[in-house]
C-alpha cells in the first residue's frame, strides 16, 4: 500500500498551493515570522495518509526565525507556494540543518526512502510526454486532488551514505528523480547553505527543457526505518541565473 500512498503524496503537495497562488515567486519567509506563532495559511502541512504526522513549529535559532520539522516514525511537508518560469528564474537557494543522518535508510530501495531533510520542487510536464503506467499513477492523482496534480519533481536530499552529487530515479517513481547534496555526519548540527539551477537539474534528470515549476515541498521522513530525526529550514527563495 505504501508505495502508492507515496507517490499521491508527493504529488498532492504541490496541487494543494495552486488555487492560492497566481505567477509569483515570493512566498511567506519564517524569518519574517515570530518564534511560536501558527504558520500562516499560505504554508500547508500536507501529511500521507495513514502515517503518522511530522511536527512542525516555528522556533529561534541564532536569533533568526526558521522552520523545525521533527520526524520520529513519522513524515509530511510543508507546501510553499512557488510557481513560476525556470528558464527565467532557475536558481533556488536555502539554508538547512540536520541533527543527524538516517542509519538504516537507502535512497535506491523502497524499504529505506527516508531522509534527513529533503526539498521537493515539482513541475508541469506534458501528461501525453510520460509512460504509460506513469500516466494512470498521476490520473489516479488526479482523480483524488484535481487537475493542478504536477507531473514530475526533483527531490535534493541529505543523505546518509551516497556520495555528494548523487542522483537516482525514486524506487517508487521515475517522474522523481533525486539529488545528493549533504550526505553523512560531516556536518550534522552545522547550518548548510545550499543552491541549485533547478532548471539545469531538470535537464540532466528528464533529458528535456523544464517546463513550469508549480510548487515546492520541505520536510524530512522516517516512517520506513523507524528513526527519529530533527531538521531545521531556513528561507527558500528564487532567483535569475
Amino acid at each position: 500500500m505504501k508505495p502508492v500512498l507515496i507517490f499521491l503524496a508527493a504529488l498532492l503537495l504541490a496541487a494543494t498551493v495552486q488555487a492560492d497562488t497566481g505567477t509569483g515567486t515570493s512566498v511567506p519567509t519564517f524569518s519574517a515570522l515570530k518564534p511560536g506563532q501558527a504558520l500562516p495559511p499560505a504554508l500547508r502541512f500536507v501529511a500521507i495518509p495513514r502515517i503518522k504526522r511530522n511536527s512542525v513549529a516555528l522556533v529561534a535559532d541564532q536569533g533568526i526565525t526558521v522552520l523545525k520539522v521533527d520526524s520520529n516514525n513519522s513524515a509530511g511537508s510543508i507546501s510553499l507556494p512557488f510557481n513560476i518560469d525556470p528558464t527565467k528564474m532557475p536558481m533556488l537557494s536555502w539554508r538547512w540543518k540536520v541533527s543527524r543522518v538516517i542509519d538504516k535508510a537507502d535512497m535506491e530501495d523502497k524499504a529505506g526512502d527516508d531522509f534527513a531533510a529533503r526539498v521537493y520542487v515539482f513541475f508541469d510536464v506534458p501528461l501525453e510526454s510520460l509512460s504509460f503506467t506513469e500516466r494512470n499513477k498521476i490520473r489516479l492523482a488526479r482523480l483524488v486532488a484535481g487537475p493542478d496534480v504536477p507531473t514530475a519533481a526533483l527531490v535534493y536530499v541529505w543523505d546518509n551514505k551516497h556520495r555528494i552529487g548523487y542522483a537516482h530515479a525514486s524506487p517508487f517513481t521515475k517522474s522523481v528523480q533525486k539529488f545528493v547534496l549533504q550526505s553523512g555526519p560531516e556536518h550534522v548540527g552545522a547550518w548548510m547553505s545550499e543552491t541549485r539551477d533547478v532548471a539545469a537539474d531538470f535537464r540532466l534528470a528528464f533529458g528535456r527543457e523544464p517546463p513550469r515549476v508549480t510548487g515546492v515541498a520541505i520536510g524530512n521522513d522516517t516512517d520506513q526505518t523507524g528513526e527519529q530525526v530533527t531538521t531545521w529550514f531556513g528561507d527558500f527563495h528564487f532567483a535569475p541565473k
